[in-house]
């Protein structure tokens, strides 16, 4: 691998000797960033942010934050890089875990890492990071920005392998957060990136990613929701034949186009949640991946977000654009239409699972124009 051409790509704009505080986790994305922009001159300081150390809901022995904390620090002492811990611990909880649990309350399906990055990273990380003397932060991220001269505005643009692509989960960030975020590694594939980890020889090199929830790791997310939410029995619901086939614990417990845990049996084809009813505590499910009720062509969003504030809302309904519905859903295309002031996505092709409480993330190409909750 040719190290000083990944170098030169992912030099930002910026001018070098900038103070720029990186948000560690203790994974490999984030110290090969912080890798990279000490490399390329910066003044850099590594920070790992504790959000999460498991209290009463039941998943103390499964948060990793002292390992992470501890392989965070190891990399800063590799590079000789000052290294800071930040508590968000109580906003963690009022920002996100109480976002997670009042939706899943609602019968919906949130996105926590959308709102993490929302509330923690893009906030109070930022401006944590700035009152401290930054200038800028950086995070381990797969996007890009690109400063567009005619436009004078930031873009969030989509990272470079279609496989690690994280623009989804930032699609609320705004122009200010923008032009004080650097993605380092944002222009490259995985393997590249674990080919820098092993040359800069970090501690870390071969760690495996993490999964499952921002700041949490991975869960079970079933016990999770079941420490506040008490199991409530209803009918499962066949919705074709309109017969009871089962009984759930409660809709809260299930999301559109589940499978596991149904728990229903003797069917020609495996059924899948395709419809629930909150008012009378009804799943309703359909036999078959592919039964059409589990796809839609059109979608209302709600929060909506641009991150170029100055976008004309109306300017986008004459575009022919892409949207995804999920992280890893492709881009798909579509159309945005403003009915009664309702936002409403109306997809070329019908789409499978379009779940209320996730993000759709609008596109025009390759940037990211921004996004919001599918109703």
């Amino acid at each position: 691998m040719d190290s000083t051409k990944i170098t030169r790509r992912t030099k930002d704009v910026t001018k070098k000797n900038s103070k720029v505080f990186i948000a560690m986790s203790g994974g490999v994305d984030s110290s090969v960033a912080a890798a990279l922009l000490k490399e390329q001159g910066y003044d850099c300081t590594g920070v790992y942010m504790k959000n999460w150390s498991g209290d009463n809901f039941g998943i103390q022995a499964d948060c990793p934050w002292e390992k992470d904390q501890q392989d965070a620090e190891a990399v800063c002492k590799k590079l000789g890089i000052p290294f800071r811990s930040f508590n968000f611990e109580k906003e963690y909880r009022e920002k996100v875990v109480e976002y997670f649990f009042s939706e899943y309350e609602k019968g919906r399906t949130p996105n926590p890492d959308v709102m993490c990055n929302k509330e923690i990273k893009f906030h109070l990380f930022l401006k944590h990071a700035l009152e401290q003397g930054a200038d800028l932060i950086a995070t381990g991220h797969y996007v890009r920005k690109n400063f567009n001269p005619f436009t004078n505005e930031y873009e969030l643009m989509k990272g470079i392998d279609p496989n690690k692509d994280q623009s989804y989960f930032l699609y609320n960030i705004t122009q200010e957060q923008l032009s004080k975020s650097l993605f380092p590694v944002g222009e490259m594939i995985k393997p590249e990136v674990r080919a820098l980890a092993q040359k800069f020889s970090l501690p870390n090199a071969d760690k495996p990613d993490s999964q499952g929830i921002c700041f949490i790791g991975e869960i079970n997310v079933q016990k999770f929701l079941r420490s506040r939410i008490d199991v409530h029995k209803g009918d499962i619901v066949d919705i074709d034949s309109q017969k009871k086939v089962g009984e759930h614990d409660g809709i809260e417990f299930y999301t559109i186009g589940q499978r596991e845990g149904l728990k229903i049996g003797g069917a020609p084809k495996p059924y899948f949640v395709v419809n629930k009813d909150a008012d009378n505590n009804i799943l309703f499910v359909a036999m078959g991946r592919d039964h059409k009720k589990l796809y839609k062509d059109e979608l209302k969003l709600e929060a909506l977000h641009l991150i170029n504030e100055k976008t004309d809302l109306i300017s986008l309904t004459d575009k022919n654009l892409q949207a995804s519905v999920r992280y890893r859903h492709k881009a798909q295309s579509c159309k945005i239409e403003i009915e009664d002031g309702q936002i409403e996505v109306e997809f070329t092709e019908p789409q499978r699972a379009i779940t209320p409480g996730q993000s759709c993330v609008i596109y025009d190409g390759d940037i990211c124009l921004g996004g919001g909750v599918i109703v």
